[in-house]
């Protein structure tokens, strides 16, 4: 049988009265708000602060067999786009264009 995904679809979530689903969200007026991010834990930055002490933990991978590094935009790229290979070494298509 096949589903219109188009049709509206009706479920007991919609007998929900307004007033219950304004319960539901925060009063933005409210001073409580959450400037601290999951990606940014110390708070922010400003440009030229110092980050010496801040240490990142990073896997690195060396270069694959199926992959090459383009000598002009120094990327690790698939073989798949390798455009041709110069004096200097492998270059990509988005660098050959």
């Amino acid at each position: 049988m096949a589903t219109d995904y188009d049709a509206p679809r009706k479920n007991e979530d919609e007998s929900e009265s307004i007033e219950a689903l304004k319960e539901r969200v925060p009063d933005k007026s409210s001073g409580s708000i959450d400037v601290e991010d999951a990606d940014n834990p110390s708070g922010f930055e400003l440009p030229g602060a110092d980050l010496s002490d801040l240490e990142l933990d990073v896997v690195v991978l060396p270069a694959q067999e199926d992959e090459f590094t383009c000598v002009s935009c120094f990327l690790v790229k698939h073989r798949s786009q390798l455009d041709h290979e110069d004096a200097a070494g492998p270059i990509c298509k988005d660098c050959a264009a």
